[in-house]
């Protein structure tokens, strides 16, 4: 059996459960994101969750 999926679709039917995040695409320093995959690893934090903390921190940062 084959099944063929929209990819559109499937990234529809991905993020219609979220309801406070919105999902993006970039593109970051290799070394930086290797770092950032092993400490959510050790810690067991989400890098969504960890990327969210670094985007608020920044702001704060430029804000002051």
């Amino acid at each position: 059996m084959v099944v063929c999926y929209n990819l559109n679709e499937v990234i529809k039917m991905a993020n219609k459960d979220l309801k406070t995040r919105t999902p993006i695409s970039n593109a970051v320093d290799t070394k930086l994101l290797a770092e950032l995959k092993t400490y959510s690893k050790e810690t067991g934090i989400p890098l969504s969750k960890l990327l969210d903390k670094a985007i608020q921190l920044l702001l704060e940062s430029v804000k002051k």
